[in-house]
C-alpha cells in the first residue's frame, strides 16, 4: 500500500501548470453561505454558480470542491478568486508536504488527514485550503467526509462560527484535522497492549509482523504531524492580514492538540521499538534454551556412547586371554554394563539440576 500517491509533472514543466486532480470518486461542489443570521447550503453544477455568493460583502463564503477535479474548474477557481497558479498546481500534485504560504491578501494552506484504510492500515489524505477575506476555499479528493461535524455546528448555528470571519472557520478546519489523530492514536496505543501480552505468552511470526506495520504506521504519522506542527506555529505567530488577533489564540490550542499527539505517536514509536527488541530478546532465549537442552542431551550421552563403543568392539571370540574384556565372561555382565550406564546418566542429571542447567 502507498503510504503518500504521487503525482508531479514531469521535468521541465513550466511552473504553474495544471493537471485534473485524479481520483475514484465522483467531482462536486458545495457551497455553504452563512452569516449571524443567515445559513444557506447547496451543490453548485459549475464554478460560475458561486460568484454571486463571493460577491456578498456580509456573508462568508465556504466553497468545498470534492473528488476528481477537472483541470478547467482549477483554471476557473483561480480565475475567479485571483489563486496563485503555483498554489494551485500543489492542489493538482499529490504528495506535498504540510506548509503555509502567504500570497497577495490570501493564505494557502495543505495539511494531511490521517486515516484509516478498509485494510486497518493508515494512510494520509491532502487536504488544501485557501483562505481571503469573506471566503474560503477547501479541496479533498478522497471519499472520506472530514468535514462533516463543521458542517454540522454551522446549520445549527452552534458556538462563534457562524459569528466569525473567514478566518475562524479555517482554525474549524485545522482543528477537525488535527483532532482526527487522538483517535487513531488510541486504536493504536489498544493494538500495542495486545501486541505485549502476545510477547509475554508465545510470540510468532505473525506478532513480528505487526509489530513492524505499527512502527511503519508510526513513521508516517509522524512524517504528517512534523510539518503540520511547523505550519501551525507560522500560522499564529506570523502576522498576517487574514487572521484575526483573537483567532490566534485558537489557532494556539490547535497546536498545543497537535503537539499532544506528537508526544503520545513519539510514547507510542518508543513503546514499538523496544517490542521488537523484547521479541528479538525472546527469540535469542528460545534459541538459547533449545541449544542448552540439546546441550545437556549431548552432554549426557557423550560418556554412555563412549560405554557402549567399547563394549561394542567384536572381541568375543578371545575370552579366554587375560588381556580380553573380563566382564563378557561374567554372566552378569551384560546388564552390569546397563546398571553402569545408568547410574552415570543418573549422577549428571543430578549436576545438572544442582547447578540449575536444567
Amino acid at each position: 500500500m502507498k503510504i503518500f500517491g504521487k503525482h508531479y509533472h514531469p521535468p521541465g514543466t513550466a511552473p504553474g501548470t495544471l493537471r485534473t486532480v485524479l481520483s475514484d470518486v465522483p467531482f462536486a461542489i458545495q457551497v455553504i453561505d452563512y452569516s449571524d443570521t443567515a445559513f444557506f447550503e447547496k451543490e453548485m453544477a459549475t464554478v460560475a454558480e458561486c460568484q454571486p455568493y463571493l460577491a456578498k460583502p456580509e456573508s462568508t463564503t465556504w466553497i468545498h470542491v470534492r473528488g476528481g477535479v477537472p483541470m478547467e474548474t482549477l483554471r476557473e477557481l483561480g480565475g475567479l478568486l485571483r489563486l496563485h497558479p503555483l498554489a494551485l498546481e500543489d492542489v493538482s500534485n499529490h504528495g506535498q508536504r504540510a506548509k503555509l504560504e502567504e500570497y497577495e491578501n490570501q493564505l494557502f494552506v495543505i495539511v494531511h488527514l490521517p486515516v484509516l484504510s478498509d485494510d486497518g492500515r493508515t494512510r494520509a489524505e491532502q487536504v488544501s485550503l485557501f483562505v481571503g477575506k469573506g471566503f474560503l476555499v477547501s479541496f479533498h479528493d478522497a471519499e472520506s467526509d472530514p468535514f462533516g461535524p463543521v458542517r454540522a455546528r454551522l446549520r445549527a448555528h452552534s458556538g462563534k462560527i457562524r459569528s466569525r470571519n473567514s478566518d475562524y472557520l479555517l482554525y474549524a478546519l485545522l482543528d477537525n484535522i488535527v483532532d482526527h489523530g487522538f483517535p487513531l492514536l488510541e486504536r493504536y496505543g489498544e493494538q500495542i497492549e495486545v501486541l505485549e501480552e502476545q510477547l509475554l505468552e508465545k510470540p510468532g511470526q505473525d506478532t513480528l509482523a505487526e509489530i513492524h506495520q505499527v512502527r511503519r504506521d508510526l513513521v508516517l504519522i509522524r512524517r504528517m504531524l512534523w510539518p503540520q506542527r511547523e505550519m501551525l506555529v507560522q500560522l499564529y505567530r506570523d502576522e498576517c492580514p487574514c487572521i484575526e488577533q483573537e483567532t490566534r489564540m485558537f489557532l494556539r490550542d490547535c497546536y498545543d492538540h497537535t503537539v499532544q499527539i506528537m508526544d503520545l505517536m513519539e510514547s507510542y514509536r518508543e513503546m514499538a521499538s523496544s517490542m521488537l527488541e523484547v521479541y528479538l530478546s525472546s527469540v535469542s532465549n528460545r534459541l538459547n534454551e533449545s541449544m542448552r537442552l540439546l546441550t545437556i542431551i549431548a552432554t549426557i550421552f557423550i560418556p554412555l556412547t563412549f560405554i557402549a563403543g567399547v563394549y561394542g568392539m567384536n572381541f568375543g571370540n578371545n575370552t579366554n586371554s587375560w588381556w580380553a574384556m573380563p566382564e563378557l565372561r561374567w554372566d552378569f555382565g551384560y546388564p552390569a554394563v546397563w546398571f553402569a550406564m545408568l547410574v552415570i546418566g543418573g549422577i549428571m542429571l543430578y549436576l545438572f539440576k544442582r547447578n540449575r542447567w536444567l
